[in-house]
């Protein structure tokens, strides 16, 4: 495809570096001369400097026949003047934005239409014309609701509209399965079926056989029936207790919702560092406790017992703060600690330290841009371990004539090396993915990727042809 992506920030940089490996046409829009430059030689993909929403600019850019427009600039208003203006002027098929500010998103409907929308009621009038809304903030907010729902889990992603997840978990010494091969997990869980999709080992990924065993910290991915997650947890390692005692770090938009949605079941307190801020949250937020002060000073976590809390989230917009309060909080006690990083260089620093999970909304955002750049069915897509892998969620189409995956067994399908049919989603039931199993015509098929370069692969395998016999 030729995409274009205006922005070459981190989000921008980050999903040019994901798509140049593909053999796409990347052309990279910026102001910023030097980062363009570093990213040109880095990545040698092609690049424009100029203004995003500028129509001269889009036109040295190439939008008169591109296939995708992704707009990631630090500019809500830009982003979105960006697309409509493509459409308008370039018609360019298909449009991508990242929207931060919750003013814009609140009225999305009233703001936001689609291209498919607007060319079918020409008498429609108004709205941005934009395909898909990438919100990080919402998508991080989400994110760590799931973590906060599975104490224990590194890492926990959805499939399939909640009935299956994909979840990470670090195997520790006494869990029930370490020192045992994967093949004993039936005899362990008799009643619930569950397939080790990969495994990683001090940073280097492991193709799971039913002989492998598993080690103290090792890094597990699992799935699962979403309902049968903690009993699966339970067996890889000793299952943390459900989290009561939250304290949030930061009463941004993330803080904010985080609070917003997890007060109703839990006790939430949040420290804003700016009084007017945290009146404001005070008033909106109805079960919550809201403390205007540094989430760093020692002697306000230790009158709000931070010895008592199950888990200290820190979501400030400062990496610095966000580390330095959740490394003080530990110490002082409590029991685990998030920490939101923007900075990736960071991320593996924080990880190797006192910090339980450290969260990256650049990987957030970069994979639900990847959900809707695909090509083929494919639903859903999430990076992990910080890009090294991806899991992806595809919709097989076709017949056995016209398909090279539907009425074959998994064990008959040509995957790529480093790939794994981890689980099936058919209507409503979850199917393991095991070599006899036989793919069908319109299930949801979960594909694990160690090595990302063959994710072309993945994408032509899932899209029928008339002529494939």
């Amino acid at each position: 495809m030729k995409i274009i992506i205006l922005g070459a920030g981190q989000v921008g940089g980050t999903l040019a570096e994901n798509l140049v490996g593909e053999n796409n046409d990347i052309t990279l829009v910026d102001n910023n001369r030097a980062r363009v430059k570093y990213l040109q030689d880095k990545f040698d993909l092609q690049t424009v400097i100029g203004h995003g929403a500028h129509p001269s600019t889009l036109k040295r850019a190439g939008a008169e026949d591109a296939d995708m427009l992704i707009a990631v600039t630090n500019s809500d208003e830009c982003n979105m003047a960006a697309c409509h203006i493509a459409y308008s002027l370039f018609g360019t098929p298909t449009k991508i934005a990242r929207i931060r500010s919750e003013a814009y998103l609140e009225q999305r409907d009233k703001l936001f239409i689609n291209t498919e929308v607007k060319n079918s009621d020409t008498k429609l009038r108004g709205g941005f014309v934009i395909d898909e809304l990438i919100a990080p903030e919402q998508l991080v907010t989400a994110y760590i609701e799931r973590l906060v729902q599975y104490p224990g889990a590194l890492q926990v992603l959805e499939f399939a509209k909640g009935k299956l997840s994909l979840v990470a978990i670090k195997a520790y010494y006494g869990g029930p399965l370490v020192g045992n091969a994967l093949a004993t997990l039936r005899e362990h869980m008799p009643n619930i079926d569950t397939r080790v999709a990969a495994i990683f080992r001090k940073g280097k990924a492991i193709m799971p056989r039913g002989t492998t065993i598993i080690e103290a910290d090792d890094e597990v991915f699992f799935v699962a029936d979403t309902r049968h997650v903690r009993a699966v947890m339970s067996e890889m390692q000793k299952l943390d207790n459900s989290y009561r005692n939250i304290m949030i770090a930061g009463g941004g938009n993330i803080g904010y919702g985080l609070a917003k949605r997890l007060q109703k079941k839990h006790s939430v307190k949040l420290i804003e560092h700016s009084l007017e801020r945290a009146e404001s949250l005070s008033e909106r937020l109805e079960n919550c406790t809201v403390f205007n002060g540094d989430a760093s000073d020692q002697e306000l976590l230790q009158e709000e017992h931070i010895d008592q809390t199950d888990v200290f989230i820190a979501v400030t917009n400062d990496d610095e703060a966000n580390i330095m309060s959740a490394l003080l909080a530990k110490r002082m006690g409590a029991k685990k600690v998030m920490v939101l990083i923007q900075r990736e260089a960071y991320v593996d620093i924080v990880q190797e330290a006192n910090i339980d999970i450290a969260i990256s909304p650049q990987q957030t955002t970069i994979s639900a841009l990847l959900t809707h750049i695909r090509q083929g069915d494919i639903c859903n897509v999430y990076s992990l371990r910080r890009g090294a892998a991806e899991a992806i969620e595809a919709i097989a189409h076709g017949s056995s004539s016209t398909s090279k995956v539907v009425g074959k067994q998994i064990s008959d399908i040509k995957l790529p090396p480093g790939t794994t049919i981890g689980a099936i989603v058919r209507n409503d039931e979850v199917i393991m993915g095991h070599d006899k199993t036989v793919i069908e015509e319109g299930d949801h098929v979960i594909l694990f990727l160690v090595n990302k370069k063959f994710i072309g692969d993945v994408e032509k395998l899932f899209q029928p042809s008339a002529f494939f016999f």
